[in-house]
C-alpha cells in the first residue's frame, strides 16, 4: 500500500461472538494530527473496533495497516510497541505505587550489569520530570497515585501513553468525570499532541465536545460503518440521526406525571465528615423527579448516600410517609422501599462476572427462596426476564454475562434489578452517563413512567440539558451545602450555575 496520508488505516474489519456479529466489515482511515471522533450508540461496536486496533481481540477478518505498513497486533504488547496506546474510560492506575512506578511500569530504567541488575530511581524521576515537562503537567513524579484526583490520574495516563512515543492515542471517554476547567486542561493537551503529529482517535458521548474538538467523524451503528465526515460539515442533529437511523427531535419525553404529598422529608442533614454536607433539607413529592445539581465536590452523591444508609449521619432525620424512620445500613433503606442507582456502574453497580439474570435477581433474592430455603430458579428467572422485556434489554439472553452488554443496556439491567424490589423512591446517581442519546432517551422514558406511576425520583446530572429536562424541581449544592431549590420549568443554565458556585470563594 502506498502512502496516502493516513497514520492509521483498519480495511473491512469484522468480529464475530457467539450469537453476535460485533463488527461487519468496518473502515476507520486517521490522518496524523488530527482528533478523530468515533461515534455511534452503545452498542455500535466503537470499543470492540478499539479492542482489535489494541491487540485485545483478534479480528476475524481486515486488515490494519500503520504508518502505511500492513501489521498485527496480537496483543496490547505489540500494539504498545508499534505507537498505539489507549486511555481507557475506567482507570486503574496501582495505587500504593507513585505516579513514575506507574509510567514505567514494566519497563524500569536499570542499572548494574548481568545478573546483578537495579532499578535506577534516579534516572526514571528525570526522565518522569522531564515527560511532565514536556507535556506541560504540574505534577511530582514521587506522588502517590492513591492519592491524586481522577483529573491528574488521567493526566498521569496521557503521559504514559506519550512516552511510548504513540503515533495513534485511543482516549475512551476521557471526560466523563472531570469538571469544566479539567476539561479545558485536557483539551490544551490535546491540542499540543496534535501540534506533535499525534493523532487521537476520541470516543465520547458529548456533542458539544465532539463539534468543538474534532476534525473528522466516523460514525457507526449496529457494528457497521455508517460514514467518514469533516467535523465541520456536522450538527448535532445530523450527528443524532445517522447514529440512530431516525430523526430524534425530541431529546425529552412528554412529562404528563402530577407531583402529589410528600414522600420522604430530610431535615438538617450532616454528614460525620466534617469536609462532607452539612444542614441539608429537603423534601420529594409522590410523583416527582428533583434534580440534584451542582458541581464536582458538591457532595450530592454523599447525600443520597447518606439517605440509602450507605453513609453516617452526625444530624439529622429523615421522615417518610411522615413518619421518622432510621437508615442505618442498605437494608433498613431497602426495608424502607428504597433503591439506589450508583453513579460508577461498573465499579459500584454491576457482577461483570454474573449473567444478566443473575445481575437482575440478587436485590431480590428473599422472594425467589422456598420453603426449605433454597433459590427457586424458574421464579426468579421468569420475573427477571418480564423485567428485561418490559425495559427492552438488548441482550442474546438472560444467560449472557452482563460485561458482554453496552453500557445503556447493562444500566437498563440495573434498573431492572432495583424495580423487581417494587421501591417507593429511586435514587439515581448519573443514570446515563457514557449512555449514548438513543438510550438515554429509553432511560429519560422510563424515569418519567415511573414518576407518572407516583414513585418519588432523586436524580443526580451533571449535565445541565438533562436536569433541565427532566426534573419538576432543581435542588442545587455548593460545597457540601443546600444552595437552592428551583422549578425546573422555570429554571436556567444561569440558574443553577448561580447556585452551584454560591458558597465558593
Amino acid at each position: 500500500m502506498t502512502d496516502n496520508g493516513y497514520v492509521l488505516e483498519m480495511l473491512r474489519i469484522s468480529k464475530q461472538f457467539p450469537g453476535v456479529k460485533a463488527l461487519d466489515n468496518v473502515t476507520l482511515q486517521v490522518r496524523p494530527g488530527t482528533v478523530h471522533a468515533l461515534m455511534g450508540e452503545n452498542g455500535a461496536g466503537k470499543s470492540t473496533l478499539m479492542k482489535c486496533l489494541f491487540g485485545i481481540y483478534k479480528p476475524d477478518g481486515g486488515e490494519i495497516w500503520l504508518n502505511g505498513s500492513r501489521v498485527e497486533m496480537n496483543s496490547s504488547k505489540d500494539a504498545l510497541d508499534l505507537g498505539v496506546s489507549m486511555i481507557h474510560q475506567e482507570l486503574h492506575p496501582v495505587p500504593q505505587r507513585n505516579v513514575m512506578e506507574n509510567i514505567w511500569l514494566g519497563r524500569f530504567p536499570m542499572k548494574g550489569v548481568g545478573p546483578v541488575r537495579w532499578v535506577d530511581h534516579k534516572k526514571m524521576y528525570k526522565d518522569t520530570e522531564a515527560l511532565f515537562k514536556e507535556m506541560g503537567m504540574d505534577i511530582r513524579p514521587d506522588t502517590l497515585a492513591g492519592t491524586m484526583s481522577v483529573s491528574k490520574l488521567q493526566s498521569l495516563e496521557i503521559a504514559k501513553a506519550v512516552s511510548y512515543n504513540s503515533k495513534v492515542i485511543i482516549m475512551d471517554e476521557p471526560t466523563s468525570s472531570l469538571t469544566g476547567n479539567e476539561v479545558e486542561a485536557l483539551f490544551k493537551i490535546i491540542e499540543q499532541l496534535k501540534s506533535r503529529g499525534v493523532a487521537i482517535i476520541y470516543i465520547s458521548h458529548k456533542m458539544e465536545e465532539i463539534l468543538r474538538i474534532s476534525d473528522d467523524v466516523t460514525i457507526m451503528r449496529d457494528g457497521k460503518w455508517i460514514g467518514t465526515w469533516p467535523a465541520a460539515e456536522l450538527t448535532t442533529d445530523l450527528i443524532i440521526t445517522r447514529m440512530v437511523g431516525r430523526d430524534l427531535s425530541q431529546r425529552f419525553p412528554e412529562r404528563t406525571n402530577v407531583p402529589g404529598g410528600v414522600l420522604l422529608q430530610a431535615q438538617g442533614l450532616t454528614s460525620t465528615n466534617p469536609k462532607s454536607f452539612k444542614d441539608v433539607s429537603f423534601e420529594l413529592r409522590k410523583g416527582e423527579v428533583l434534580g440534584i445539581g451542582g458541581l464536582v465536590g458538591a457532595q450530592r452523591t454523599e447525600v443520597i448516600e447518606a439517605l440509602f444508609g450507605l453513609r453516617a449521619l452526625a444530624s439529622g432525620s429523615i421522615s417518610i410517609h411522615g413518619k421518622e424512620v432510621r437508615i442505618k445500613s442498605p437494608i433498613d433503606a431497602k426495608k424502607h422501599k428504597m433503591a439506589l442507582l450508583t453513579e460508577e456502574r461498573r465499579v459500584t453497580g454491576i457482577f461483570p462476572v454474573l449473567s444478566v439474570l443473575e445481575n437482575g435477581a440478587v436485590a431480590n433474592l428473599d422472594r425467589y427462596i422456598n420453603p426449605v430455603r433454597l433459590l427457586n430458579e424458574h421464579k426468579s428467572r421468569a420475573a427477571v426476564e418480564h423485567s428485561v422485556q418490559l425495559l427492552r434489554v438488548k441482550t442474546p439472553s438472560t444467560k449472557t454475562l452482563i460485561r458482554n452488554l453496552s453500557g445503556g443496556n447493562q444500566q437498563k439491567v440495573l434498573l431492572a434489578r432495583w424495580l423487581l424490589t417494587e421501591p417507593d423512591i429511586l435514587l439515581l446517581d448519573e443514570p446515563t452517563r457514557g449512555i449514548d442519546v438513543g438510550a438515554k432517551f429509553e432511560i429519560y422514558s422510563i424515569i418519567a413512567n415511573l414518576a407518572k406511576q407516583g414513585k418519588g425520583i432523586i436524580m443526580i446530572s451533571s449535565e445541565m440539558p438533562e436536569l433541565l429536562g427532566m426534573s419538576d424541581r432543581i435542588m442545587v449544592m455548593c460545597q457540601g451545602r443546600l444552595s437552592g431549590i428551583i422549578g425546573g420549568k422555570d429554571a436556567t443554565e444561569e440558574d443553577i450555575m448561580r447556585l452551584a458556585t454560591k458558597y465558593m470563594a
